[in-house]
């Protein structure tokens, strides 16, 4: 689902290169609410995870545009997992290797567990950990991995049972389908309080919230935030969260040439720990020592950072945002909506962030709600795809 941006203007860049070997990063896959806050990450779906089984023993996935092995090589240790990715040959192609943690994270997904992946693509194997090519920075005994629960974190290397341990690593490989771009730039800072990472084209809150926030606060906080001339903050989601992890590093484990005063805390995201059928009490953070992604109950407190989509130009300084064929008009709104480009099977849904439901049908457009209090609104529009707009009444 997605919510209105609006244009950023002043740019500052810094030379720092970096190898873009994603298209887009995908959604968490989490489809289940959690809580009345609208905020949370079932409410949003951007870049819904989306997978082509090629027949041959690949996937390809159609958001990052990489290339993964089906199933994956087995327990092994992390140089053996190197030396099988340099030699494998898999659908026709010796090009295989291990993935970055970002990567990695990628086709992890968070409605699932144990393992946190869609099985229909990637069948499980019983794996508790999976490699991927980074290790610690400053120990080399300690390797980035995901796991089967829907994480990442630097482990002991020594602890797979390849490795005399008792716990079982194993290796998926990846390539790439075309040649990852390098850009000149991994971050811009766009001066007005916000960076862009020319990654994953989010844009982000350059200096967090000093204050502490238990998970129901955060995504308060974030909903209501206005910057940069922007109202459509949100909390991000864990995979979001991780994208700005930067391994080379640690404590911050970020670039603070960009983000200078996010130190070293616990992070929320919106994304709910896939719970028990009684238990909905527990949401995933990540920890900037080193960058690990893990849990916490929902009601201690933790810091803030807030992310949005990439601003858009405006041509028209009253439209709010085109999605697909539609253009939705008056944001502020008054008293009607204004659509065009409507194929005329849209539903609308108007509520209050109270979840309290004005207005529900497929003729919006003729409505009056001049006697609606001023206020924030949330209009849900669904025809192929459900997108979900922040409107505010004046």
């Amino acid at each position: 689902m997605k919510k209105i941006a609006f244009l950023l203007l002043t740019t500052i860049s810094f030379a720092q290169s970096v190898t873009k070997s994603i298209l887009l990063l995908p959604d968490t896959g989490q489809t289940t609410s959690y809580t009345n806050t609208f905020g949370e990450d079932h409410d949003y779906s951007i870049n819904a995870p989306s997978f082509t089984n090629n027949g041959n023993g690949t996937i390809t996935d159609n958001v990052t545009k990489l290339m993964w092995q089906q199933t994956d090589g087995g327990e092994m240790t992390v140089e053996n997992a190197t030396l099988y990715c340099d030699n494998l040959v898999l659908g026709g192609f010796s090009d295989w290797r291990l993935p970055t943690p970002m990567e990695a994270m990628s086709i992890l997904n968070l409605q699932k567990n144990n393992p946190a992946m869609d099985v229909v693509y990637f069948p499980s194997t019983g794996a508790e950990y999976w490699w991927t090519n980074t290790f610690q920075v400053g120990d080399i005994s300690k390797v980035w991995c995901t796991n089967s629960g829907g994480g990442i974190g630097n482990k002991p290397k020594a602890e797979t049972i390849g490795a005399g341990g008792t716990k079982s690593y194993h290796v998926r490989a990846i390539r790439d389908i075309t040649t990852p771009t390098i850009l000149p730039n991994h971050f811009t800072d766009n001066g007005n309080g916000t960076i862009i990472d020319n990654v994953t084209q989010l844009v982000w809150q350059k200096m967090p919230n000093a204050n502490l926030f238990n998970w129901e606060q955060a995504i308060t906080y974030a909903e209501g935030l206005t910057l940069a001339s922007a109202t459509d903050w949100r909390l991000p989601n864990i995979k979001e969260l991780q994208s700005l992890n930067m391994e080379s590093t640690s404590s911050p484990s970020v670039n603070t040439a960009f983000f200078s005063t996010i130190g070293v805390h616990n992070y929320w995201s919106s994304t709910t720990l896939l719970p028990n059928p009684n238990n909905l009490t527990t949401a995933w953070y990540w920890n900037t020592q080193f960058g690990i992604t893990t849990f916490e109950t929902k009601t201690n407190s933790n810091y803030v950072i807030c992310v949005r989509g990439n601003p858009v130009s405006l041509s028209n300084p009253e439209v709010a945002q085109e999605f697909n064929t539609i253009k939705l008009f008056s944001n502020p709104f008054t008293t009607k909506l204004q659509l065009t480009n409507t194929i005329g099977n849209e539903f609308y849904e108007l509520s209050d962030t109270n979840g309290k439901q004005i207005y529900s049908g497929k003729n919006i457009d003729t409505q009056d709600f001049s006697d609606l209090a001023n206020g924030l609104y949330l209009l849900k529009i669904t025809n192929e795809t459900t997108y979900t707009l922040k409107l505010i009444k004046e």
